[in-house]
């Protein structure tokens, strides 16, 4: 298995070129990357001593959310002995995501697990490792059909509504906001915005959006450049609902470069490492994620347990032993593969230090 891991490492190399190190040890955990001690063997092992091989397939490589990813998915191969490692394209891009799935599938590894681009794209090339006999975890796909399980680290629009009460507060409840998913696709993106957009509608009446969701494809500069166009077009604009990660930074570089701080406003998705200097001087006020490390931890166990014949375990009320992954549920009306945990931390100038990972 161990060979055909460096295969395939090699073969992504030569694809997407390098990708980045991780940053920095992080906060959440008093145990390595991931606070894993809580986990049970029962959970990670088959009891027979055999080694899975699982590759984590990421929406876009070099970033800091996946780089953190990255992490915890090292710290599982480390912890457990599994061959686990991720690859993801170098941009965000459903064709490349898919050509690395197919890749897979030709190596034979015995688990995907993936944050999907786009899940229309995914689709057929999942059932066709499904029908290989693949395992497949997603992350972050909740409207995904061919997947054994989807674990989300939170109820999505649960999620959504605490970044809109954030943003309303510091609206004062009235103005014009826009907001940002990666993919307009992107089904859970999308239902953290229809949590805020209800949660607004309910609690800010004064408030409305300026235009539709901007698709920003998961990269800073794009986010930027879509977010002064929309300031062009709408000079009143008040509010930024950021769904991924780089709309904090594109956000508080148009903010901090057009000295709007105290004019508009931010709340969204966001890590410390990316989005820190615009919270330390007052660009931004408020972040909100979780831990994509242990999201990364999270799928590998699961997976593990999948291949094992441990899958009359795998459901509502499974503790992972993995912070905010302790006690998971399934939706209402959702399917009885979906399950999610309780996982998202808020992050202000006030207590950043304590989340620079």
């Amino acid at each position: 298995m161990m060979k055909r891991r460096t295969t395939l490492g090699l073969m992504a190399a030569g694809l997407l070129g390098g990708t980045a190190i991780m940053r920095a040890r992080p906060a959440f955990a008093a145990d390595g990357i991931v606070n894993a001690s809580k986990v049970s063997k029962d959970i990670t092992s088959d009891g027979a001593g055999k080694s899975y091989s699982i590759a984590t397939v990421v929406k876009v490589d070099g970033i800091a959310w996946f780089d953190r990813m990255r992490g915890g998915v090292k710290q599982f191969a480390t912890d457990t002995g599994h061959d686990t490692w991720m690859v993801g394209p170098s941009q965000a891009d459903a064709a490349q995501q898919v050509q690395l799935v197919e890749n897979l599938i030709a190596q034979g590894v015995d688990a995907i697990c993936i944050v999907p681009f786009s899940v229309e794209a995914v689709e057929p090339v999942l059932q066709k490792a499904r029908d290989r006999g693949i395992v497949v975890i997603a992350h972050e796909a909740s409207n995904l059909k061919n997947a054994d399980y989807i674990l989300e680290a939170f109820d999505n629009r649960a999620y959504g509504a605490e970044l809109m009460k954030h943003l309303g507060q510091q609206m004062g409840g009235k103005g014009k906001y826009v907001a940002t998913v990666g993919s307009l696709t992107s089904q859970s993106q999308n239902e953290w915005i229809d949590g805020a957009v209800a949660y607004q509608k309910e609690n800010f009446p004064d408030m409305s959006q300026a235009t539709n969701r901007l698709e920003t494809y998961d990269d800073a500069a794009t986010d930027y450049n879509k977010l002064a166009e929309t300031l062009t077009a709408y000079p009143d604009l008040k509010g930024i609902l950021g769904g991924p990660m780089p709309t904090s930074a594109g956000a508080g570089r148009l903010i901090a470069e057009k000295k709007l701080a105290g004019k508009i406003f931010f709340a969204g998705t966001g890590l410390v490492s990316v989005a820190g200097e615009y919270l330390k001087n007052g660009d931004i006020a408020y972040i909100q994620f979780w831990d994509p490390a242990v999201a990364g931890y999270a799928m590998n166990a699961l997976a593990v347990m999948a291949l094992s014949g441990k899958k009359d375990q795998i459901k509502a009320g499974l503790d992972l032993g993995l912070e905010g992954y302790t006690s998971l549920k399934t939706p209402a009306n959702a399917a009885a593969n979906i399950l999610y945990g309780q996982g998202w931390v808020g992050v202000t100038k006030d207590d950043m230090a304590n989340y620079n990972f």
